[in-house]
């Protein structure tokens, strides 16, 4: 193992691009002595205590170069996420204890009148005053590389996606940074003449572990985009020259909803990694683009993770390594394999589906930061618990069936929402659809589904039942009791399905809402005789706590 220290040492000297960012170009040697000018600004800034330095920034070179200082410095940096306000913005600072904050004119706005920051210090980049302290530290040499900076030294703290809950903060050492990049740079053959897209937020784990640092281990060029941009993907491929690039949640599905063109495959990339795209969405973008997707899976915390390989079925992420089990999360058994008919649908997902857990859980992960209840209940009797759903085949590749929370239970059967989410996509008339539960007034959970409708198209529900019957592979349960319209999908900054709100409204909401009023009737309007109803037969079984907000 090595340290990120090492790796930004080994950027001196280096005069081939190592950073594009809109029209600028930053060599390998300009980011490593950036890099150190920002470390002895660091080191004359720092106070007693924590040596954390936020960063509410954009995808932009400061960014970069503040990571690559901390790495330096032996400090860390606390990725803050932009688009968190008010109050739940000061707590992340607070939380992860910024000694001091480095942002930009815009986002420093955001912490105008917050009482609780007032001692906090903020540096402004774009501002004289930020010039003129660099100014002071031009030239700076490396820090002595004199062991003080070691693999167990604290480099990052990443929080949570927080699309099943309010975040929690992370912590990770330079240690699992630098080792997790040299495994992402060997598996996709990064080499020096890459070119690494970066689209996701750098404050968010996917974006440095999986993209940035192994970049930085493969000596490759990195290609800034400030925020993410469908429209702006291919247009930045091409003149960037991207050949690798990684995605989230619903990344894919935005970029496959832009027009498509004749000349989409006349692109540099050549490989690209994430997480929650669906084989549909990665059969759909390898044939337009002619780029493979790579899904893979990686807890946040560093507790598990486990790759594709050849040989993995279409719809499994990747093979069990040794440890990880499928358990059942209340009796804590291991669940039965998955069985499966020929049109690959899953057979007996009441049995099969269950909490990814590691049984020999990775030293990566050290805990949630300032939060032991939170760490004890991730980490129980030396078992990791993902809280994610996921089954097992008999070749012991593992299926990912959804977060912790996405569970249904209907008719006494638990599904997995993954599982009818990837049916719902094959529908040409969505361009994105969320499936999940809400209450059923007597007993147990409905499906309810959430779709943006295809461009220029129009909701056909006798369509869309017809779609539901010819699909061999959905259950008799699955087909979704209320289809919500919509005009975006809500999603949080990393653009992950934010289900926390469309779970809280259900079909409680002024969004054009088809429904079932039984199982085999036909779609129809939602209107407010019909929620008046619904809401009194909740009330006769006494389950009207459930709508309450």
């Amino acid at each position: 193992m090595t340290t990120v220290a090492h790796l930004v040492r080994g950027q001196w000297g280096d005069d081939r691009p190592g950073l594009f960012f809109e029209d600028r170009v930053l060599t390998h040697h300009e980011l490593g002595a950036g890099a150190a000018e920002r470390a002895a600004l660091w080191k004359g800034l720092h106070r007693e205590g924590e040596p954390h330095i936020g960063l509410l920034l954009d995808n932009e070179p400061e960014f970069v170069l503040w990571m690559q200082a901390a790495a330096l410095a032996g400090a860390t940096v606390v990725g803050i996420n932009s688009t968190r306000r008010g109050a739940d913005l000061a707590r992340d600072i607070r939380h992860s204890e910024c000694a001091v904050v480095v942002t930009n004119r815009t986002h420093a706005k955001l912490l105008d009148g917050q009482a609780e920051l007032a001692d906090t210090p903020v540096l402004v980049v774009e501002t004289a005053e930020y010039a003129a302290l660099l100014a002071g530290q031009r030239g700076a040499p490396l820090p002595p590389d004199d062991g003080t900076v070691t693999e167990e030294t604290r480099f990052m703290i990443t929080f949570t996606s927080g699309s099943t809950g309010a975040p929690k903060a992370v912590p990770s050492t330079q240690g699992r940074i630098a080792a997790s990049a040299a495994g992402m740079a060997r598996q996709f053959a990064l080499s020096p003449e890459s070119v690494c897209y970066i689209p996701m937020p750098l404050f968010h784990g996917n974006a440095v572990i999986a993209n940035w640092a192994p970049a930085l281990h493969a000596r490759a060029a990195t290609a800034l985009r400030r925020k993410f941009s469908a429209s702006g993907f291919l247009p930045d491929v091409r003149r960037y020259g991207a050949t690798y690039f990684t995605y989230v949640g619903r990344a894919i599905s935005y970029i496959l909803a832009t027009p498509p063109h004749p000349a989409d495959a006349a692109n540099p990339l050549v490989a690209a990694y994430g997480t929650e795209a669906g084989a549909v969405d990665r059969a759909r973008f390898e044939a337009r683009f002619g780029c493979p997707l790579r899904e893979g899976y990686g807890s946040s915390e560093g507790g598990v993770s486990f790759q594709w390989a050849p040989g993995t079925p279409d719809r499994a992420i990747g093979p069990a390594v040794p440890g990880l089990v499928v358990l059942d999360p209340e009796t804590e058994h291991e669940c039965a394999r998955a069985e499966f008919d020929e049109a690959g649908r899953l057979l007996n997902g009441a049995e099969a589906i269950g909490e990814l857990v590691s049984t020999a859980p990775s030293r990566n992960f050290q805990g949630y930061w300032r939060n032991p209840e939170a760490s004890e209940a991730r980490l129980r009797q030396g078992k990791f618990w993902t809280g994610d759903l996921f089954y097992r085949d008999a070749d012991d590749y593992l299926y990912f069936a959804g977060r912790g929370n996405d569970w249904l239970r209907v008719d006494s059967e638990n599904l997995a929402v993954h599982t009818i989410e990837n049916i719902l996509a094959r529908h040409d008339a969505f361009a994105a659809v969320a499936v999940y539960a809400t209450p059923d007034p007597a007993v147990g959970d409905l499906v309810m589904a959430a779709a943006v409708p295809a461009p220029e198209t129009d909701f056909d529900p006798d369509r869309f039942a017809e779609f539901l019957t010819a699909q061999a592979d959905l259950g008799t349960k699955m087909p979704p009791r209320f289809v919500r319209m919509l005009d975006a999908m809500p999603v949080t900054a990393t653009s992950k399905t934010d289900k926390n709100g469309l779970r809280r409204e259900g079909w409680r909401t002024s969004d054009t809402v088809w429904w079932r009023p039984e199982r085999d009737s036909a779609y129809r309007i939602m209107t407010e005789d019909d929620r008046d109803a619904l809401a009194k037969a909740f009330a006769e079984h006494d389950r009207s706590h459930l709508l309450e907000d």
